[in-house]
């Protein structure tokens, strides 16, 4: 039972009771007669004062020592819950019907200023551009063609898969984690995963693949006419289709593609020109002039034609590059007077 007693609490409380009926010097008082007389006491009135005091004190020792200890207060730590990341919903890549949509009366011109140039591979037949997680995307035609993550500063390919000898490459685009890489007259995309270039899927489409983009929701697809087909990016099934037109009717040979800031850009084949396009409408609103952005100075071996967009949306930083050109330019645009 005395085990169980915590002695520093019974002492303090056996000093408080002792000092609040007899006091410290009786109870010296009684413990020394006992030692000196213990059969022989006669109780006077003093000492029985002393006795009560001193058995008052013992009810105390005892009652202190054998009163069950209080119960530890358990702490309950409580957990803050946590809420899981979600992910972002993708809106639906729903069908639509074109309408018929009359040419734009005007177009707003454009010509440019250089920001920055950068090295680019002079043997890449730049076929796709894009821009994601600091680095280029490129994908290259002729035989055989690649993909390829682009060091922006040197130039140097970082990762490169060459296709089979068959495929001729052509558009490229990041949707989330995939690269899905267009081919020209094969009728067939290729999807990877964007970090380690495993092919995981392929999808095949009705017409030639020329450029490809997306708007969040669809993938955009050109095929040289002036037709942008819109598919889903799941199954790569076509949902609907504009023609795009500008002041003088439909706009031919679309070929690479880039989604900036609501707009789809694209490259007008053997053309110095990028046009800018409505994608509810197919109207053109403006057209790039890009001439003499490639010095012929600078070349020692023959480059072809201007074809390459890579929009660097977190920063606002538009590329543009061509087949077989040695230098991929930053640009900004500049409005042209009277437009």
């Amino acid at each position: 039972m005395f085990l169980m007693c915590p002695w520093k609490k019974c002492l303090v409380t056996i000093r408080r009771k002792i000092n609040s009926r007899i006091g410290i010097p009786r109870l010296r008082e009684a413990i020394l007669l006992v030692k000196l007389h213990p059969m022989k006491i006669k109780i006077s009135y003093a000492h029985k004062t002393v006795w009560t005091g001193l058995v008052t004190a013992v009810l105390v020792l005892i009652t202190a020592c054998t009163s069950p200890a209080p119960e530890p207060v358990a702490i309950v730590e409580t957990a803050t819950p946590t809420t899981a990341p979600t992910a972002t919903a993708v809106p639906s890549c729903d069908p639509f019907e074109e309408t018929a949509v009359t040419p734009p009366s005007s177009v707003s011109n454009y010509s440019y200023q250089i920001l920055n140039s950068y090295p680019h591979d002079p043997n890449a037949f730049t076929q796709g551009l894009l821009f994601g997680d600091d680095v280029l995307y490129e994908s290259t035609g002729r035989y055989p063609s690649s993909l390829r993550r682009v060091d922006l500063a040197s130039g140097e390919p970082q990762q490169l898969i060459n296709l089979e000898d068959q495929y001729f490459g052509e558009g490229l685009v990041l949707w989330q984690d995939k690269l899905i890489q267009l081919t020209w007259q094969n009728r067939v995309a290729f999807v990877y995963d964007k970090e380690s270039f495993e092919q995981l899927d392929t999808w095949e489409y009705e017409t030639e693949g020329w450029g490809i983009t997306h708007n969040g929701r669809c993938l955009i697809m050109s095929d040289g006419s002036a037709t942008l087909t819109f598919r889903d990016p799941e199954t790569f099934a076509a949902v609907g289709r504009i023609t795009v037109q500008d002041q003088n009717g439909p706009v031919q040979r679309l070929n690479e593609l880039e989604y900036i800031n609501g707009e789809v850009w694209a490259n007008i084949w053997q053309t110095n020109r990028i046009v800018r396009i409505d994608p509810a409408t197919g109207q053109v609103v403006g057209s790039i002039d890009f001439t003499g952005l490639l010095d012929p100075a600078t070349l020692t071996q023959p480059a072809d034609v201007l074809n390459g967009i890579a929009y660097d949306e977190m920063n606002g930083r538009l590329f543009i590059t061509g087949k077989l050109w040695p230098t991929l330019f930053e640009i900004e645009l500049v409005p042209e007077e009277g437009s």
